[in-house]
């Protein structure tokens, strides 16, 4: 008290945004661990050990020509000019030969033509006089620039677009330091110099010390592709037929792509995502040189990028089998184990002609035979022949309801006698009772059979829900046809399961007749030689 107010402190709990904001700078400051980050770069090097090879290599090409300007006697011969060859190992040296070959071609054409051009500008500009000099090298600097960056964007010259933009600097380089030298002639010399050592340092690092051919990345990237569809279909027809839709997770945005318990799918996702990887791939392999198991010239590096699209073209239904596995409405468990055995029985026939056909690619033979494609139809036969002698527990209940299971409502029976009211005798009304009473017997006779179908279709609809309410919303009949539209429509999800299965194997044709194709083009040995 002693005349203080008291103070009142009021807690107000931060905004869901605030929260996440403070989670985020604390997992980021608290939760930084110098271990955790090792542990990471040594998990990201074990995936690919490649990557430490690579980068090995782009420093001992960076030291080597860092020598030229560090030792006196070059640094003497070739000036400051030799900075340049440092600058063409940088930009040149890629991951894989192949893009190496294929930067140094544009790097090289692209040096050399804009070497041709400056020289040819400045003697012009010379010979033009000190006043016309300056707007002579300006306005071929802005044509040069206009023309170089409209013709990168030309479809045909994409794979040239690193090459415009080495002309275009080199160029305006060459141009503007001879403009102020006097001699761009020897300018444009000393560079072209620069950059051929630069360039032949580069190439020779990179082909003679652990080369990394593009070739061979290709060629391992299409066969794990094949693994990957094979195990992302086993995966998803295996928890098909096992899960009983008990723990079907929410499938929100958050868990839109994020399987944890199916590490195939990622794989086959990714199997999605490699066409551009692939031509990356093909386009580098075409500059390198024969090597390896690839020993003859024009070695028919297309054909992987098309024997990969017949593949993704084949992993689309298995990704729709997966969305089939991850929808909201189900077949109920007893039915899709009702054709267990086929539905196996045709997707390891499938799975196992996948990978026969990936491990030819992987040892470069021809093994696959008419026999193989011959099991998995006639696996897929058997399935389709199953699913058309049942096909009527993938069709609505078609017995009639039975009006006996009903009692006479009393309306009925007075508007029958009020329209034979003329008719009237007792015989009749004798008839009328003795048929209400029958009714009524057998009510209760059959009341034992009504409970056993309501617990039937307790367990066979979808969603589920008590039959009771339905007949509190209004009666049996009029509650009947949307129960039993429900259980078609969850009994067609199995029907939908098997028709992309089906429709998976049809296009394994295709995929069959691709590979065959590449081994024929690519002179495979066949298995027995």
């Amino acid at each position: 008290m002693n005349g203080k107010k008291e103070a009142v402190e009021i807690n107000i709990p931060p905004s869901s945004k605030a929260k996440h904001l403070e989670t985020e700078k604390k997992s980021v400051f608290e939760g930084f661990s110098c271990t955790n980050w090792i542990w990471k770069v040594w998990e990201f090097c074990k995936e690919d050990s490649k990557r430490l090879t690579f980068s090995f290599k782009v420093g001992l090409a960076v030291l080597l020509v860092s020598l030229l300007i560090l030792l006196r006697a070059p640094y003497e011969t070739f000036g400051t000019n030799i900075v340049w060859s440092i600058l063409t190992v940088a930009i040149m040296f890629e991951y894989t030969v192949g893009a190496t070959f294929n930067r140094g071609f544009n790097r090289a054409l692209g040096s050399l033509l804009a070497g041709i051009l400056a020289i040819a500008v400045g003697q012009l500009a010379l010979h033009a006089g000190g006043v016309a000099e300056p707007f002579i090298i300006g306005i071929s600097i802005f044509l040069i620039g206009a023309l170089t960056s409209f013709m990168k964007l030309w479809p045909s010259f994409v794979p040239y677009e690193y090459g415009f933009r080495v002309i275009l600097f080199t160029f305006c380089l060459i141009i503007v330091s001879g403009y102020r030298m006097g001699n761009p002639v020897k300018t444009a010399m000393d560079r072209l110099y620069s950059i051929a050592i630069g360039g032949f340092v580069a190439v020779f690092v990179n082909v003679l010390v652990f080369p990394i051919w593009a070739g061979e990345q290709l060629h391992r990237e299409l066969v794990n592709n094949f693994n990957s569809v094979a195990d992302t279909l086993e995966e998803c027809v295996k928890k098909y037929l096992e899960d009983e839709g008990l723990d079907h997770p929410e499938f929100s945005k958050t868990l839109m792509d994020e399987f944890q318990d199916e590490p195939a799918y990622r794989k086959c996702r990714a199997t999605l995502n490699s066409s551009a990887k692939l031509e990356n791939l093909a386009n580098s392999a075409k500059w390198e040189p024969p090597h390896g198991r690839f020993r003859h010239f024009f070695y028919p590096w297309s054909e992987y990028v098309k024997v990969g699209a017949v593949l993704r073209y084949c992993a689309y239904e298995v990704m729709a089998l997966h969305g089939v596995l991850h929808s909201e409405i189900q077949a109920p468990y007893n039915l899709r184990i009702a054709f267990q055995t086929e539905i196996l029985d045709a997707t390891g026939q499938a799975a196992e002609l996948v990978r026969r056909l990936g491990k030819d690619i992987s040892n470069m033979k021809r093994s696959v035979k008419t026999s193989l494609p011959k099991r998995v139809h006639s696996s897929i036969v058997r399935l389709q022949r199953a699913i058309d002698t049942h096909s009527y527990l993938l069709t609505p209940y078609s017995e009639p309801l039975d009006n006996s299971s009903n009692p006479v409502k009393l309306s009925e029976t007075l508007s029958t006698n009020l329209n034979d009211i003329g008719d009237f005798d007792s015989n009749s009304l004798e008839k009328n009772l003795s048929a209400q009473t029958g009714n009524l017997s057998r009510t209760q006779g059959e009341s034992s059979h009504e409970m056993m179908r309501k617990q039937s279709r307790r367990m066979h609809s979808w969603p589920s829900r008590e039959v009771d309410a339905f007949e509190d919303e209004g009666g049996i009949g009029a509650a009947f046809l949307p129960t039993r539209t429900l259980e078609t429509t969850a009994a067609l999800s199995l029907a939908t399961f098997t028709s992309l299965l089906i429709e998976f194997v049809a296009r394994l044709d295709h995929l069959v007749d691709a590979v065959n194709d590449l081994s024929m083009m690519a002179k495979f040995k066949d298995e027995g030689l």
